[in-house]
């Protein structure tokens, strides 16, 4: 048990690392290298070291000090921990990317702002999501936006980042007073937002499909699902309202990726089955997220 422990530990820190690695390397190499505000604590940062010089790692650590106080009220000790460690490796992180490049190639990488905006979002997005799943973030509006997810539960982590980072944008649009600049300012942050969102939740979606078909197919179909795709499924029994005969209904959830040979399956043992098929955004129960997990 001991080990196991541990061993979920060490797993965690090292996505929470890989996280930080690829949002530092979006901030520094794209967002911060291009005057590109993007959102939070970062944008904030990026805001204050163009007007004043100063580091944006350092101060992504100094803006982050009380509402790291806010998150340890709220979360508690292991939540304040991870994103301690979070936020101090990115900032470090940041500021190594930047001395890494200055030093032996150059910043910015590219003077297109279309592709640090694209870029730099994506892998923003990416690292935050990472960081997110791990149940731990970067500090700064992560926070806020944890608490208020728990008071507006039916609005997505993203789309409620994305009303803060809008709010930091409209201010670097007068900051900067470059329109421009303001409008791939707002193409990150839907970057941002949509990555976000796809590696919170993409991992927990798949197809919902319900297969009419008669009892003898049904047998069939359900035998396949268990053995070959590894899934299960729920049999539901139903009469045909035209013909009154009596039907079988397959009710199965199954990850995107295996969709395809299910679909093969279908065609292969009914190809007349009545199949409708729908996308499932959250999955609860064996093989997916728990009821009890947190939600993020």
């Amino acid at each position: 048990m001991e080990k196991s422990k541990i061993s979920k530990v060490l797993v965690k820190y090292s996505l929470i690392t890989l996280g930080c690695i690829v949002y530092s390397f979006g901030v520094a190499v794209f967002l911060d290298a291009n005057s590109i505000a993007a959102g939070g604590v970062t944008g904030i940062s990026i805001l204050i070291s163009f007007l004043s010089g100063w580091d944006t790692g350092f101060l992504i650590i100094l803006i982050n000090i009380p509402l790291l106080i806010l998150g340890a009220v709220f979360f508690g000790k292991k939540f304040i921990i991870s994103t301690l460690y979070s936020t101090l490796i990115s900032s470090l992180m940041i500021e190594g990317w930047e001395w890494v490049f200055e030093s032996f190639y150059r910043l910015p990488v590219t003077d297109n702002r279309l592709i640090a905006s694209v870029v730099g979002g994506a892998l923003f997005g990416s690292g935050i999501g990472i960081i997110f799943r791990m149940g731990s973030s970067t500090g700064g509006t992560d926070i806020i936006v944890k608490i208020l997810r728990r008071k507006f539960r039916y609005l997505k982590t993203g789309i409620i980042s994305m009303f803060i980072d809008i709010t930091i944008v409209s201010i670097s649009a007068f900051v900067y007073s470059d329109f421009e600049l303001t409008c791939y300012t707002f193409l990150s942050l839907v970057v941002v937002a949509f990555t976000f969102d796809f590696m919170l939740y993409g991992g927990n979606s798949a197809k919902l499909l319900y297969i009419v078909t008669d009892k003898d197919h049904s047998d069939q179909i359900c035998g396949r699902i268990l053995t070959e795709l590894d899934t299960g499924a729920t049999v539901l029994n139903g009469k045909g309202a035209y013909t009154g005969n009596d039907k079988v209904i397959l009710m199965c959830v199954i990850k995107n990726i295996n969709y395809p040979r299910l679909r093969d399956v279908i065609r292969e043992v009914d190809a007349s089955a009545f199949t409708i098929v729908t996308s499932a955004k959250e999955i609860y129960g064996e093989g997916y997220q728990g009821h009890t997990d947190d939600e993020i």
